[in-house]
């Protein structure tokens, strides 16, 4: 295995739509475990192959906190969706930034596995904002195009929280 170089925002591989995978090869198989450790080591929970420069209709993702059951999901498609959430957004090939972001809460996603088995997959909340993110990657779109208002520096925003979050405590205490 090995890490990869994630593409930021400006790349023009990201724009660009990636092409269904017809056989699991050698390559393939690699490609997806170094996607795997590429966002284990970035702090992601997910990450599309145009992301590291390969044009293949490829995504891992993994929202939980053990990381023993990651997704890699071979040529997916949302088949069905439904409900809204709207919260902030962020991604490995947009470093530092987040934005708020409008979404299904509950998605069907048909995808083949790394033998080419077809799975169908209900995800609601988070993994379906997950889904979602990283399929519009598979498309040259990034979730820069959906936020609503202004980007936001990480940093400052997880302060903010953190000082709202004291302040709450304190009005706490105090009752």
């Amino acid at each position: 295995m090995a890490l990869r170089t994630i593409r930021e925002m400006g790349d023009s591989v990201l724009e660009k739509k990636a092409k269904t995978i017809k056989d699991v090869t050698p390559r393939i198989r690699a490609l997806a475990e170094d996607m795997l450790e590429t966002m284990y080591e970035s702090g992601g929970v997910g990450l599309a192959a145009p992301q590291v420069g390969i044009l293949k209709r490829l995504v891992v993702i993994d929202i939980t906190e053990e990381r023993d059951e990651p997704y890699t999901m071979l040529n997916p498609e949302i088949i069905e969706q439904d409900g809204e959430q709207t919260g902030y957004e962020g991604c490995l090939s947009v470093p530092g930034k987040l934005g708020v972001v409008t979404r299904p809460n509950r998605v069907v996603v048909r995808y083949n596995d790394l033998d080419m088995n077809e799975w169908e997959m209900e995800a609601e909340d988070f993994l379906a904002r997950a889904i979602c993110h990283e399929l519009d990657h598979l498309d040259g779109h990034l979730y820069v195009e959906k936020v609503e208002g202004e980007l936001r520096d990480a940093a400052e925003l997880e302060k903010e929280m953190e000082e709202e979050a004291e302040q709450a405590q304190e009005e706490t205490e105090e009752a």
